[in-house]
C-alpha cells in the first residue's frame, strides 16, 4: 500500500508552499488508495514557536485536508532516533556522532534532521516521500542513511517551488505567502485549496499568482449559500444578498460593517421619498424577502422617488449592494429611524 507523509516544522503558520506540499501528498494518497501521515518534525527547538503545531494542525482542516494516521511527534521519538544514529555514526572529537561528514547526533545526544526524517520514514513504513526540490540535494544522504540502517529508501519525488516575481522562494515576510496571512487577507479556504490543486506537483518553480487565487476567491464566495456567506464575513444571515459582490471576505465584512452602522444623519434633498417609503415599509412585514424589497422600490420609482437619496439615508454612502438587499436585511423599524432622521435633519 502507498504511504506518504506530510511533515512540517512548528515554526509558525503553514507557508503556502507548505500547503502544496500537502495538498500533493493528499491528492497522491487519495489517487492510490493510500494513507496519509501527519508527522511533526520538531527536532530542532531552538527555531520551535509556541503554539504552532495547534495553528498547524487547524490550517490543515481550514484548508480540507485530512490525515490518516498521527500527528506523530519526532520528539517523542528521540531515543529511537539515538539507537539508529549508534549503529551507523562514527563519533568525533567533540563527542557526536557522524556519517559521511553529516552530524547525525550532536554531542549532547540531541539527533539532527536527516537522521531523524530517515529513521521515521523507515519506521512508519513510508513508500513515497513528496517534498520541495530545495531538498532534493539532500536525497543521496539521506538514501545512503537508509541503506546503512539495513533498508531499501522510499521513492523521493521532488516538486518546484512557489516563488516571488524575483524568482527566490517566496518569502513568509510577504502576507500572501502563510496560510495565516491569507485568513488576514480574506482569501476563503475553497480558493487556496483550488489554487494549490491547480499547480498539482509542479516539476519546476511556479511564480505565486495572487490575481489567479483573487480569482478563485470570487468564485469560491459566489459558490456559497447566502447563509454561509453571512457566517464567513461574521455577520447575521440577513446580510447575505448584501455581500454578493465582495471580492474577499475583508470586503465582504466592511460591507456588512456599512449596512449596520447607523450612518450620522444629514439632510435629505428628497424628503418626499423618504416619507413615501415610510409609508411602503410600515405597511411590508417586519422583515422583508427580496420580492418584497423590490417591490417598494419599484413603487418607489413608480412616483419618481429618488433613490439615492434613500440610500443614503439608509447608508451614509452614494454606492453600495444593490438597494434590495439593504432594505432585507435592515428591519423595519431601523429602516424608518434612518429614514425619519435624515427627514427631520
Amino acid at each position: 500500500m502507498v504511504r506518504v507523509r506530510f511533515a512540517p516544522s512548528p515554526t509558525g503558520s503553514l507557508h503556502l508552499g507548505g500547503a502544496l506540499t500537502a495538498v500533493a501528498n493528499r491528492r497522491f494518497a487519495d489517487e492510490r488508495g493510500g494513507v496519509l501521515v501527519l508527522r511533526i518534525d520538531d527536532t530542532d527547538t531552538a527555531r520551535e514557536v509556541a503554539g504552532s503545531e495547534g495553528e498547524i494542525l487547524r490550517e490543515l482542516a481550514w484548508l480540507g485536508i485530512s490525515w490518516d494516521e498521527g500527528p506523530v511527534r519526532q520528539s517523542e521519538r528521540a531515543e529511537r532516533h539515538r539507537e539508529a544514529g549508534r549503529a551507523i555514526g562514527t563519533p568525533d572529537e567533540e563527542g557526536a556522532l557522524r556519517f559521511q561528514r553529516t552530524t547525525l547526533l550532536r554531542a549532547d545526544g540531541r539527533p539532527t534532521y536527516h537522521l531523524a526524517s530517515v529513521v521515521d520514514d523507515l519506521d512508519l513504513g513510508i513508500t513515497h516521500v513528496i517534498r520541495g526540490k530545495d531538498l532534493l540535494p539532500s536525497t543521496p544522504l539521506h538514501e545512503a542513511i537508509a541503506r546503512a540502517l539495513g533498508a531499501e529508501p522510499p521513492e523521493y519525488l521532488h516538486h518546484g517551488l512557489l516563488v516571488g516575481n524575483d524568482g527566490r522562494k517566496l518569502s513568509k515576510r510577504e502576507q500572501a505567502a502563510s496560510l495565516a496571512g491569507l485568513r488576514e487577507l480574506g482569501i476563503p479556504p475553497e480558493a487556496v485549496r483550488a489554487y494549490l490543486e491547480e499547480l498539482d506537483l509542479p516539476r519546476g518553480d511556479v511564480r505565486f499568482d495572487e490575481t489567479r487565487l483573487r480569482r478563485l476567491a470570487v468564485e469560491a464566495l459566489g459558490a456559497l449559500s447566502d447563509e454561509e456567506l453571512a457566517a464567513r464575513a461574521g455577520a447575521d444571515e440577513r446580510l447575505g444578498p448584501a455581500l454578493r459582490g465582495a471580492h474577499d471576505l475583508v470586503e465582504a465584512r466592511a460591507l456588512a460593517e456599512g449596512i449596520v452602522t447607523p450612518p450620522k444623519p444629514r439632510p435629505s434633498g428628497s424628503p418626499e421619498t423618504l416619507q413615501r417609503f415610510r409609508e411602503l415599509r410600515e405597511r411590508a412585514a417586519d422583515d422583508v424577502e427580496k420580492d418584497e424589497a423590490k417591490e417598494i422600490l419599484r413603487e418607489l420609482k413608480a412616483v419618481g422617488g429618488d433613490l439615492r437619496a434613500l440610500r443614503l439615508a439608509l447608508t451614509g454612502a452614494e454606492r453600495g449592494p444593490e438597494l434590495w438587499t439593504v432594505l432585507v436585511a435592515l428591519p423595519r423599524d431601523e429602516a424608518l429611524r434612518r429614514a425619519d432622521a435624515a427627514v427631520r435633519r
